[in-house]
């Protein structure tokens, strides 16, 4: 019958009732939230670790070429720790003709994490540098030049 429209369950028009579900959707999105918040943190501090890493590699590779052009080993350290992520370790080792590079450092966050993120990057010594033809250089032919001109002066 018109006019005698009887509803049971509740109200349809959004104000709830006995027996609405007016108030799910705040308790479901109060549970949701926090899961999403820790998700997407999560996935950004492992992107943070993944390019923590990268800056490791790069480090040593940029360390190794230094140490492979027989550059000092204090400079090699320098020029690998501006890379490196920050409080890296680095390692310069040097043998049978090979130079050998290693960074080390703690993951980005709080430090609670069991590893360290490490990259090592070999190389080999270039010979070039070790006899350099130029006068006054270091090196057989630097010395017999430096001696010649002191023997002619």
């Amino acid at each position: 019958m018109p006019g005698c429209e009887h509803r049971r369950g509740g109200a349809r028009d959004g104000r709830g009732g006995p027996g609405g579900d007016r108030g799910f959707v705040t308790a479901e999105a109060a549970m949701v939230l926090p899961v999403l918040v820790l998700v997407v943190t999560t996935l950004v501090w492992g992107l943070l670790v993944v390019l923590a890493q990268i800056q490791c590699v790069d480090a040593a590779r940029v360390g190794a070429r230094a140490a492979a052009r027989q550059d000092p080993d204090g400079a090699v350290v320098l020029v690998t720790r501006r890379t490196a992520p920050r409080g890296a370790k680095v390692t310069v080792s040097r043998r049978a003709g090979q130079v050998r590079v290693v960074v080390s450092a703690s993951p980005p966050g709080l430090g609670l994490l069991p590893f360290r993120l490490r990259e090592e990057a070999v190389a080999e010594a270039e010979e070039a540098a070790l006899t350099d033809e130029r006068p006054g250089a270091a090196g057989p032919s630097g010395a017999a030049v430096r001696a010649g001109q002191e023997a002619g002066s």
